[in-house]
C-alpha cells in the first residue's frame, strides 16, 4: 500500500483554550514492534483531550504528544511481532496519544474490530469510554448482577456507556444529570431513577429510593461529592473515582463511615496502565461486550459529528456540557 510522506494533525502551538489548536503537517509515524498504523476515518473527542490542551494532563513520556485517545479506520501498516491484524482490517482502538491525526499508531493489544454493522463513527465512539467503564466499574469495583450502582455525569460519554453496560449486566442503575431533559435521557438508556443534581440532593434521593444505599458509585466529580458519595454507599460498597471535575482535595471529611460500613475507595486513570493491563481490558471487551454491541443491546450515543478541520468547535461544544453522549470528528482526506 502506497502511503503519503506527510499527514495532517491537530497541532498545539501552546496551552490554552480551543483556539490554540490548528491543523498542521508532519511526517507519518512508522509502525514499530507490536504496533499497527491506522488511517483514521473518525476520531472521538474526550475530556482528557481538553485537559491536555489546557496543560493539566501531559502525555506519558513514551506516548505521542499529539492530542487524541481513540479512533477508527483502516490498518495501513503492521509492525514486527503483530499477530491477528493485517493491512486492510477495519479497526477501532485506544491510543496512548496521537489520535487527532490522519494516521495514528496503536499498540496491537489495544485494537478491536468494528462491531458487525458499525461504521467508523460508531466504532470510534467506543474505545475510550468502554475501556474506562469496564476497568473501573467491573474489574475494579466488581459490579455484578443484582447489585445497584450510582453513575454521576449520566449523559457524558462515560455516563451513557456506564448506564447501558450496568443495566445490560443486570444491575439496578441510578444516575445524576443537570437538567430534566438529561435525566429523561438517562432513564431512556436504562436508569431506574435519574437525579437532577441542580434541584435534588442525590444522597437523599438514594437513601429514599434504596433504604440502604447503592453497592457501587462511579464518580467523576471528586472532592465536591466525596462525603455524599460515602453516605450513599451501602455496607461493603465501593466508590470508584475516575476524574476530579469538582476538585481533588476534600477537606474536613468524616472518614468514619468508611470503616463502619467496610467501604472501598478506589480510582484510576487509563493512560498510565501497562500494555498488558490494557490488553486484558481489550480481551474482556471482545468477549463480554462486543456481542452486546452486535446484538443491539447497547450502543454508543453520538451527539454530533464535526469535520476534522472543525476540531475547535468540537472542543467548545464539549466544554459547554450541553451534549448527551459522544462528540466525534470525521476525517476526510486533504485535497
Amino acid at each position: 500500500m502506497s502511503l503519503p510522506q506527510e499527514m495532517r494533525f491537530v497541532d498545539l502551538k501552546s496551552f490554552g483554550g480551543p483556539d490554540v489548536m490548528v491543523i498542521g503537517k508532519r511526517p507519518l509515524p512508522k509502525a514499530g514492534e507490536g504496533e499497527v498504523l491506522v488511517r483514521a476515518e473518525a476520531i472521538g473527542v474526550n475530556r482528557p483531550d481538553i485537559a491536555q490542551r489546557q496543560g493539566s494532563y501531559p502525555p506519558p513520556k513514551d506516548a505521542s504528544p499529539i492530542l487524541g485517545l481513540e479512533l477508527a479506520g483502516e490498518i495501513v501498516a503492521v509492525g514486527p511481532g503483530v499477530v491477528g491484524h493485517a493491512v486492510g482490517d477495519k479497526v477501532c482502538g485506544l491510543a496512548n496519544g496521537g489520535a487527532y491525526a490522519e494516521y495514528c499508531l496503536l499498540p496491537a493489544g489495544q485494537v478491536l474490530p468494528f462491531p458487525k454493522g458499525y461504521d467508523a463513527v460508531k466504532a470510534a465512539a467506543l474505545p475510550e469510554t468502554f475501556f474506562t467503564v469496564w476497568a473501573n466499574l467491573f474489574q475494579m469495583a466488581g459490579l455484578t448482577e443484582g447489585e445497584s450502582v450510582l453513575i454521576h455525569g449520566g449523559t457524558s460519554g462515560i455516563g451513557t456507556t456506564a448506564i447501558q453496560l450496568a443495566r445490560a449486566f443486570g444491575a439496578e442503575v441510578y444516575a445524576t444529570a443537570g437538567s430534566k431533559e438529561k435525566c429523561e435521557a438517562c432513564e431512556r438508556l436504562g436508569a431506574k431513577r435519574a437525579i437532577n443534581y441542580r434541584d435534588e440532593d442525590f444522597a437523599a434521593v438514594i437513601k429514599a429510593e434504596t433504604g440502604h444505599g447503592v453497592d457501587v458509585i462511579l464518580d467523576m466529580i471528586g472532592a465536591a461529592y466525596f462525603e455524599r458519595n460515602i453516605a450513599s454507599l451501602a455496607k461493603d460498597g465501593c466508590l470508584s473515582i475516575i476524574a476530579f471535575l469538582g476538585g481533588a482535595v476534600a477537606e474536613k471529611v468524616n472518614l468514619s463511615p468508611i470503616m463502619v460500613k467496610r467501604l472501598t475507595v478506589t480510582g484510576s486513570t487509563m493512560r498510565p496502565r501497562t500494555a498488558e493491563e490494557k490488553r486484558a481490558i481489550r480481551d474482556d471487551l471482545l468477549s463480554e461486550v462486543w456481542p452486546l454491541l452486535e446484538a443491539g443491546t447497547i450502543a454508543p450515543v453520538v451527539q454530533k459529528v464535526f469535520a476534522f478541520e472543525d476540531v475547535v468547535e468540537a472542543h467548545r461544544l464539549l466544554e459547554e456540557g450541553s451534549h448527551v453522549g459522544k462528540i466525534m470528528l470525521r476525517v476526510g482526506r486533504a485535497l
